[in-house]
């Protein structure tokens, strides 16, 4: 599961219709780059297990930013992205 290119990306509809275009241009390559360099690699190194009402998602920590996700056999479904402050309210809603 660690090789890039076996796995493949979903998008909630409202990652990209609200989450992306929120973002700063700065802040979209830093996701975008994490998205790539260690989302795609190896997610489950490079995120952490959520508990409670999100149990089964991870998150990958970009500064300040989260990115909400659950693998589902080869497939990384992005739920949210956005700060930490508010980005578990989001997924929790989406999920």
């Amino acid at each position: 599961m660690g090789q890039k290119g076996k796995l493949n990306i979903k998008y909630h509809p409202k990652v990209k219709s609200e989450d992306i275009p929120r973002l700063s241009s700065n802040i979209a390559v830093r996701i975008e780059n994490a998205i790539r360099n260690r989302l795609m690699v190896n997610p489950i190194k490079y995120g952490f297990y959520l508990r409670g009402t999100l149990s089964g998602y991870r998150k990958l920590r970009v500064g300040d930013w989260r990115i909400i996700y659950r693998i589902v056999d080869k497939e990384i479904r992005i739920i949210a992205i956005g700060n930490r402050k508010d980005v578990y309210k989001f997924a929790n809603i989406r999920k």
